[in-house]
């Protein structure tokens, strides 16, 4: 029932006009996340290409390296054979170290929280233990 001075109808538009903005206000929060998303993706997409981009010419930076070490312990050495000989002992040796020491640290195993496990074992044996007055 409507006042004579009209505020019920006038609480009732209000009500309905501040539902309004506020359901525009998050539609609109929304979106400029879903902007602010969008233009992170891009960003991460474009830099995870050019870091490719830049495994790619490093892998070949390393062979040329390895390749003028090669010709240089040649051009030391008086034979080309030699030279590469001793580059591919010491990728040998550095492909060796490199695996023993990968397999030292895969040897572990799967990742189990030991330690956590124990401390819910020990609050648990606390937790369901008798008091020594009741026994």
């Amino acid at each position: 029932m409507p006042a004579e001075n009209g505020k019920p109808e006038n609480i009732a538009t209000t009500v309905t006009e501040v539902s309004e903005r506020v359901t525009l206000l998050v539609r609109e929060e929304i979106e400029l996340a879903k902007a602010e998303i969008t233009e992170k993706v891009k960003s991460l997409a474009v830099g995870a290409g050019v870091g490719a981009a830049a495994g790619v010419f490093g892998i070949f930076a390393f062979i040329f390296l390895l390749l003028t070490a090669a010709w240089g312990l040649n051009s030391l050495l008086g034979s080309v054979w030699l030279g590469f000989l001793i580059v591919l002992v010491l990728l040998v040796v550095l492909t060796v170290g490199a695996g023993l020491f990968a397999y030292r640290k895969l040897k572990v195993g799967p990742p189990v929280p030991t330690l956590a496990i124990d401390q819910a074992q020990k609050i648990r044996a606390t937790v369901t233990a008798k008091p020594e007055s009741e026994s």
